[in-house]
């Protein structure tokens, strides 16, 4: 389940990129692209309560779970400016990025 999680975030990480690279230049980041990352980010969410729940998630798992929920709500935020035809401040973009980074490599960590 570990391993699903981390590759279903790795593709979403992918599309974060592209988001971010996006925002970075003073762009509106393409909406099936947001879409995509959130319901990404979502199941890979998912997946990891799903392993807490059953009792068998090491901490570094939990740990990595509470940074990407973490991570998921600054995207609702970065979300509301997108919605609102807003760009987003990019300050915001990197710390969303920069947690959601933490997040995952606190969840390879334990593969590793």
């Amino acid at each position: 389940m570990l391993t699903y999680a981390i590759v279903v975030f790795a593709v979403a990480a992918v599309g974060g990129l592209v988001l971010a690279a996006h925002v970075l230049r003073n762009k509106f980041a393409p909406w099936a692209v947001s879409v995509l990352h959130a319901l990404l980010g979502a199941a890979g969410l998912i997946l990891l309560i799903t392993l807490i729940v059953q009792g068998n998630a090491p901490q570094q798992a939990v740990i990595g779970f509470a940074l990407l929920l973490l991570a998921a709500l600054g995207g609702f935020f970065l979300a509301s400016f997108h919605a609102r035809r807003k760009l987003p401040p990019k300050a915001i973009v990197v710390i969303h990025a920069g947690v959601a980074v933490v997040g995952f490599l606190t969840l390879a960590s334990v593969l590793l």
